[in-house]
């Protein structure tokens, strides 16, 4: 037996060896700094580091993610890009024109994400037919986030279905001593809210003519001028601390019974989860109302930027793979609130909120009135979208501002980024 340890301890090392030459780090940019939110990246980091690899953490905290933008274009330009950033929609594409972004065509064809993925998600990860960035998730924008008790103690009977029943419902609310609208007055905030409104108004076709195809009658007519009208009407149930407030403090506010409803895409469900409170008992989650039979899409996405070493690819691309398999998406998803990227993940795990989700998500890419999310970047450039954020915004506090002059300025921002 003597003989053969030399050769064991050899062989060992050699081993050893060859898993440290491997081994890399990540340095991964992403705003997900809430308790939902922290909770389920690290599930990734988990896994990452499980496989010998080190996780660089490079949060930068901000609910829409411009501050991280903001960062990662710094840091670009300097030629420091981190290994990974959580990057959307068309900036997908804006950093792929660059050169800056690598190539995960390896990885893609070997576990097979052309089958696993529906072409709507798939297509959104690619630059010229190769894939460059990971998926990680589909979340839904168009929620109303309800507590049952609030309604209950003002004698509202549940979540309503248009807008004449949600103000009626909302003015009862407020005279039983609550909020009726939980927000944060930050901009992309006030545009999640303010496309959820232009979809219940005007519809799957005319959303996609203002957000996609940036249509000028779309933007500046009078579906808009009625859209911006009912947008700007909810500002009256919100509380004057709006201004400011964190997404996940609004969420609180829910919670804690402090307010009756919260328009948000589906992550505020993580922090409903994260307090132990249960879907269907505790909150409800209803599509905003006139948006039962359509779907705002806001798919989280980690774009992989060129490295210079084996070990650093060898990382990125286990960050990559790990992304897409069933144990990320499972635990990742039921964490964070959101739905799998893989329709072939099990349910079992996910609450009624998700199930619902997932099947309205199928529904509605049947029925053509799947949406992407112009507040959550994926509709548009980053410029267009900020242009729609700067009049959005404006035209919510001010008082004097009518809707028809606002539909006049959206117009012309928007023909001014474009």
């Amino acid at each position: 037996m003597k003989v053969f340890k030399p050769v064991a301890l050899a062989l060992a090392i050699s081993g050893l060896t060859s898993v440290q030459a491997q081994a890399g780090e990540v340095e991964v940019l992403h705003w997900w700094t809430s308790g939902g939110e922290a909770k389920s990246v690290a599930v990734l980091k988990d896994l990452l580091e499980k496989e010998g690899h080190t996780w660089k953490d490079f949060a930068v905290a901000g609910g829409g993610g411009e501050s991280a933008m903001t960062v990662l274009k710094s840091r670009a330009v300097s030629g420091n890009p981190p290994t990974a950033a959580q990057i959307k929609g068309p900036d997908i594409q804006e950093w792929g024109e660059l050169g800056f972004l690598g190539d995960l065509n390896g990885v893609a064809a070997e576990n097979k994400w052309d089958e696993l993925l529906p072409p709507v998600v798939a297509d959104v990860m690619k630059y010229k037919d190769r894939y460059v960035a990971t998926p990680v998730n589909v979340h839904r924008v168009n929620w109303v986030w309800a507590n049952p008790e609030v309604l209950k103690a003002a004698g509202v009977d549940g979540v309503p279905s248009n807008w004449d029943d949600f103000f009626a419902a909302a003015d009862k609310i407020k005279a039983a001593g609550y909020i009726p609208l939980a927000h944060g007055g930050q901009s992309w905030q006030d545009a999640t809210i303010f496309e959820a409104v232009a979809l219940s108004i005007g519809g799957a076709e005319f959303y996609n003519k203002a957000f996609v195809e940036l249509d000028d009658d779309a933007l500046g007519g009078e579906t808009m001028v009625k859209v911006l009208a009912t947008f700007k009407r909810l500002k009256d149930y919100m509380d004057p601390d709006a201004p400011g407030r964190d997404w996940n403090l609004a969420t609180a506010m829910v919670i804690n019974g402090k307010a009756a409803f919260q328009i948000m895409g589906d992550w505020a469900k993580g922090e409903f989860t994260a307090a132990g409170k249960t879907a269907g008992t505790d909150f409800l989650c209803v599509a905003v109302p006139g948006t039962e039979n359509a779907y705002t899409f806001n798919i989280d996405s980690f774009a992989m930027f060129q490295v210079t070493t084996e070990a650093q690819e060898a990382a990125q691309k286990a960050m990559a793979r790990l992304i897409m398999e069933p144990t990320f998406q499972e635990v990742f998803n039921v964490n964070k609130g959101s739905i799998p990227v893989r329709p072939d993940i099990k349910r079992d795990n996910f609450d009624s909120c998700a199930t619902k989700s997932m099947d309205d998500f199928v529904a509605t890419a049947k029925s053509n009135t799947l949406v992407p999310s112009m507040a959550h970047g994926m509709s548009t450039s980053s410029y267009v979208q900020g242009a729609i954020y700067d009049v959005v915004t404006n035209f919510f506090n001010d008082a004097n501002m009518t809707a028809e002059q606002a539909a006049e300025k959206l117009l012309k921002a928007v023909k001014a980024a474009g």
